[in-house]
């Protein structure tokens, strides 16, 4: 967008451009939403930067009261490079906590230098100091939303120390944490964060998809809440699980998530992973306004439709290959008894199985052909093997084929362009409604075109 529009959606305070662009106030030294409450300033004052880390690059401070951190993320520049891409990835889930630049970069194939090339190129700042700006952004949401002491946060936004964690915190947001402490009540074993989005959001369709295909008792579904168990990989082999609940207020334009998590350093993935599943961070304006172009399919279009992501690879995949040839219905069953014979327990909590928990069995339990039971261990040796591998590598794998790596990049990876127009159920919606369609128009939103699509059904 050009400074004009960029003016106009300020000053209208439209919540669809929230987390797109960052207005940053020359008189103050404070970076804002475009939604801030706060008295508009003059356009003379005002200067534009499309990611909060650009604002905070050029010595902006974020504002206390629409709080830049809480935006829902744009991902404008993503997609241009898939060694970038796979990098904000890794980096989201922690990588640089554990790992150097120069390590990270030998796990994307690339140079060090070429690295921090692309995240200059795209962003305008080195990857570690991305990293370090999202670990600041995510502990000053924690700060300002939860009763977690300063030590817990700290280590839940990936510091090593508290001491490393004031420094930087002074250094880089000219504040202190003790600073943004709103509830300085003592710390609950449940943490409790508001994620935004930017609308509008079809709810009710996102929680039917989910609903008709909800794993008893992993997952729990409400008018107006998803919730679920879920694992998460730790740097030295030991299992990290917890649950979450997130309910949904549409006027708010967000999610109220409730969180229990087994070891707090791993929560700042875990809310990026659940902003993944709900699909928090789509520019879906933009996605449906290219999808309205579509010949014949306009009128049909379901505003602010979502892809609901499944919680990992690995879950996607068993649900995929499951789910091969029979209705949702029949996949589902399968899931359930998998669950229930080799689901994990911690407590009151199910949790879906490890590739480890398959390995020693013929899942005889599953009542479908044998063929099937042998992709099905199979897959889950070569994932306990290869956690880490592309999906495109499972080809390699009797009894999988490129409809099952669609589904799962969909799903698993949240990838927004997969077209899955061999699938039954798409060819029944286009063919009921009688539409031909070029989808090779809706790039790069081609699965957001296949949900639209699932929801005519």
């Amino acid at each position: 967008m050009d400074n004009t529009l960029y003016q106009q959606a300020r000053l209208s305070r439209d919540a669809r451009f929230d987390g797109q662009f960052f207005v940053a106030v020359k008189t103050t030294g404070i970076f804002c939403r475009p939604i801030c409450p706060a008295p508009a300033p003059k356009e003379c004052n005002i200067e534009y930067f499309a990611t909060s880390i650009s604002a905070a690059t050029n010595g902006y401070r974020p504002c206390l009261r629409c709080r830049p951190d809480a935006a829902p993320d744009s991902f404008a520049w993503k997609g241009k490079n898939t060694s970038f891409e796979r990098a904000l990835t890794l980096i989201n889930e922690g990588a640089l906590t554990s790992q150097s630049i120069s390590q990270l970069a030998e796990r994307l194939g690339i140079s060090s230098r070429y690295l921090n090339t692309l995240f200059q190129d795209n962003l305008g700042s080195s990857a570690k100091n991305y990293a370090q700006h999202q670990q600041l952004m995510f502990a000053k949401s924690l700060l300002q939303q939860t009763s977690m002491n300063i030590t817990q946060i700290a280590f839940a936004a990936g510091f090593n120390s508290l001491r490393r964690f004031n420094d930087c915190f002074q250094t880089k947001l000219k504040l202190t944490p003790s600073s943004l402490r709103k509830n300085k009540t003592l710390a609950t074993d449940t943490i409790t964060l508001f994620l935004s989005y930017r609308p509008p959001y079809a709810w009710s369709q996102l929680r039917d998809f989910l609903q008709h295909r909800a794993i008893s008792p992993i997952e729990r579904l409400s008018a107006n809440s998803y919730g679920r168990s879920f694992t998460w990989p730790s740097i030295n082999g030991d299992e990290i699980h917890g649950q979450f609940n997130a309910i949904h207020i549409e006027d708010k334009h967000g999610f109220k998530v409730n969180i229990s998590i087994s070891d707090i350093n791993y929560l700042m993935p875990v809310v990026r992973n659940i902003r993944r599943i709900l699909d928090l961070d789509a520019a879906i304006q933009s996605i449906d306004q290219q999808l309205a172009t579509l010949s014949g399919f306009d009128s049909l279009l379901c505003s602010g439709l979502r892809i609901p992501g499944t919680w990992n690879l690995f879950e996607a995949g068993i649900r995929a290959i499951l789910g091969q040839q029979i209705s949702v219905v029949g996949a589902l069953k399968l899931v359930a008894t998998l669950v229930q014979h080799y689901g994990n327990k911690q407590g009151d909590l199910t949790l879906f199985p490890e590739p480890k928990d398959l390995l020693n069995s013929d899942l005889s339990e599953l009542k479908m052909p044998a063929a099937r039971r042998a992709t099905l261990l199979r897959f889950a040796a070569f994932m306990a093997d290869k956690p880490q591998a592309s999906p495109d590598e499972w080809l390699q794998l009797k009894g999988i084929g490129p409809w099952t790596i669609d589904y799962v990049k969909m799903r698993g990876l949240s990838d927004p362009n997969i077209w899955l127009g061999g699938d039954l159920g798409v060819k029944k919606a286009l063919s009921q409604q009688g539409i031909t369609l070029t989808p090779e128009d809706a790039s790069p939103w081609q699965s957001y075109l296949t949900f639209q699509v699932w929801n005519l059904l």
